[in-house]
């Protein structure tokens, strides 16, 4: 699902990902993580495709809101085993958004 309805300015962490081959336990810490980020007051959104190169673009509404669930405890976790498990690569992109529109047929 395509988030909208936005409102500017509003902050877009990116996540792209290339995955290793010992995915044990990926997909549940995956689902957990979208469902823990859309519990924490400011988020506003998630898209998520996960292919041969995972892309993950949550939408916030500060940055204060994206510093706590990255100090929050199981996603520490999750970034801990991601890097020692799950990613090949990963880069993460904190972005200011002051524009946006779209298209809905």
């Amino acid at each position: 699902m395509i988030v909208t309805n936005l409102n500017t300015p509003y902050y877009a962490v990116i996540f792209t990902t290339l995955l290793t081959k010992n995915l044990a336990d990926y997909e549940k810490t995956a689902d957990r993580m979208e469902e823990l980020a859309k519990l924490q007051e400011g988020c506003l959104g998630i898209e998520s495709v996960r292919s041969k190169i995972g892309i993950t673009v949550s939408y916030w509404k500060d940055l204060a809101s994206i510093t706590k669930l990255k100090n929050n405890i199981e996603h520490t976790e999750a970034r801990i085993n991601g890097r020692n498990k799950w990613y090949q690569q990963y880069q993460l992109r904190i972005c200011k958004v002051e524009r946006n529109y779209g298209f809905e047929r």
